[in-house]
C-alpha cells in the first residue's frame, strides 16, 4: 500500500483529501497534521469521518517531520507559503510532494511574489515542479517529484480553452479574436474554512457579488496555462472576473470567444468531443444540453457544453466542476495516481450527489 500524509488536514480541501483517500484501494493515510487541532481525533473535528478514520492530528514538530519523510506522498492542504518551506527536505527523502496551495503553480517568481506576497523559499525546486493538470501535463507528471495543484478557476478556464488553443496552434490564420472573456462563479467554500465576515450566512446567503474585479491572482495562472502549457503561438488578452454565489460548493465558468471567418468554418462541438474523447473526468455534453453545478457536486467530473453561433461569430464555452474536488482535492488525487503509475480513476469514482 502507498503511504500518504496530509499536512493541514482541517480545512475543506484537507477533509476532502481524507474522504477521497480513505476510499482509495491502494493508499493508506498514515499521518495527519494540524497545529490548531494537534492531539484531536479527525472524526471529532469532522463527524462525517466517524467510522472512516481513527487518526489523530499531530503537531508539525521534528518527530512528525521524520514520519513525513517515510511517506510515499505528502499532500499540503495548507495556506500559501507553507509547502515551499518543507518541500526540499521531503523530496530529498524520496517523498512525492503535492501542494494544493500556490507555492508551485506559477513559474514566474515575480508573479508569485506580486500576487501571493511571499518571497519564494526554493526557486530552484520551483523549476522542477510540474503543474498538476493531468489532461494537459500528464506526461510530465509521470516523472514529477513535486506537483503544484492548479487553482479552481484556472482548471475550468484552461480545460475549457484547451481544444480551441490546440486548434489555433494548428491553423495558418486566427480562429478566434485575441480577447477572451471568462465570467466565473464559485460557492463560498472556495474561500476556505475560516472566519470572515463576508462569508458568514447573513452576508453570503441571498446575495451575489463580483470580487477581484481590478485583478485576481488566478489570472496569471490562467495566462500561464494558455501561453505556456498549451504552447499558444498567438497572444491572447484575457479578461477574468470571478463572482461569489450563495451556494456551498460548485463552480461555473462561462467563456466568451469571438470567432473569425476561419473559426466559423470549424465544428467546435466535434472538436471538443474529439479532444476529450479519452479523458475519464471531462464530459462534453451533447449539443443543446448545458451543465449545472449540481451535476458534478462531490465528484471529480468536469462538464463542458459548447454553443456556436456563426451568425454572430460567437463561441460560448460553459464549464462546471466541484471546486473542492476537481478544483482541488480530487485533482490532487488524480495527479498522485499519475505520478505513482496508478490507474488515474482510482479513488475518484464517486457519483455526483443529487439533489
Amino acid at each position: 500500500m502507498i503511504s500518504a500524509a496530509i499536512v493541514g488536514g482541517t480545512g475543506y480541501t484537507g477533509v476532502e483529501l481524507i474522504r477521497l483517500l480513505s476510499d482509495h484501494p491502494k493508499v493508506t493515510i498514515d499521518l495527519l497534521t494540524s497545529r490548531s487541532h494537534a492531539g484531536t481525533r479527525a472524526d471529532e473535528v469532522f463527524p462525517s469521518l466517524r467510522g472512516v478514520s481513527n487518526l489523530v492530528f499531530s503537531d508539525m514538530d521534528e518527530a512528525t517531520f521524520s514520519e513525513l519523510e517515510q511517506c510515499d506522498v505528502v499532500f499540503f492542504a495548507t495556506p500559501h507559503g507553507v509547502a515551499m518551506q518543507h518541500a526540499q527536505r521531503l523530496t530529498k527523502a524520496g517523498a512525492k510532494v503535492i501542494d494544493l496551495a500556490a507555492d508551485f503553480r506559477l513559474q514566474s517568481l515575480q508573479e508569485f511574489e506580486t500576487w501571493y506576497k511571499h518571497k519564494h523559499a526554493c526557486p530552484e525546486l520551483l523549476k522542477e515542479a510540474v503543474y498538476g493538470l493531468p489532461e494537459v501535463t500528464r506526461e510530465a507528471l509521470k516523472t514529477a517529484n513535486i506537483v503544484g495543484n492548479p487553482g479552481c478557476y484556472p482548471t475550468t478556464a484552461i480545460l475549457g480553452l484547451k481544444p480551441v488553443i490546440e486548434q489555433q496552434n494548428q491553423a495558418a490564420e486566427r480562429l478566434i479574436d485575441e480577447r477572451i472573456i471568462i465570467d466565473a462563479k464559485s460557492g463560498v467554500s472556495g474561500a476556505g474554512r475560516k472566519a470572515d465576515i463576508s462569508l458568514n450566512f447573513a452576508e453570503a446567503a441571498d446575495n451575489f457579488k463580483a470580487y477581484g474585479v481590478t485583478g485576481h491572482r488566478h489570472l496569471p495562472e490562467i495566462e500561464q496555462g494558455v501561453a505556456l502549457l498549451l504552447a499558444s503561438k498567438h497572444a491572447q488578452r484575457i479578461r477574468f472576473v470571478p463572482h461569489l454565489v450563495p451556494m456551498i460548493r460548485g463552480m461555473f465558468s462561462t467563456i466568451h470567444l469571438e470567432l473569425t471567418e476561419a473559426g466559423c468554418a470549424i465544428d467546435w462541438q466535434q472538436q471538443y468531443e474529439d479532444c476529450y474523447a479519452d479523458e475519464v473526468f471531462v464530459d462534453i455534453l451533447p449539443k443543446g444540453l448545458y451543465p449545472d453545478s449540481r451535476s458534478v457536486r462531490a465528484s471529480n467530473f468536469l462538464r463542458i457544453a459548447v454553443y456556436q453561433n456563426n451568425d454572430r461569430r460567437e463561441l460560448t464555452i460553459l464549464v462546471t466542476q466541484d471546486n473542492l474536488v476537481k478544483g482541488a482535492a480530487g485533482q490532487a488525487v488524480q495527479s498522485m495516481n499519475v505520478v505513482l503509475g496508478l490507474e488515474e480513476y482510482l479513488g475518484l469514482s464517486q457519483i455526483p450527489i443529487v439533489p
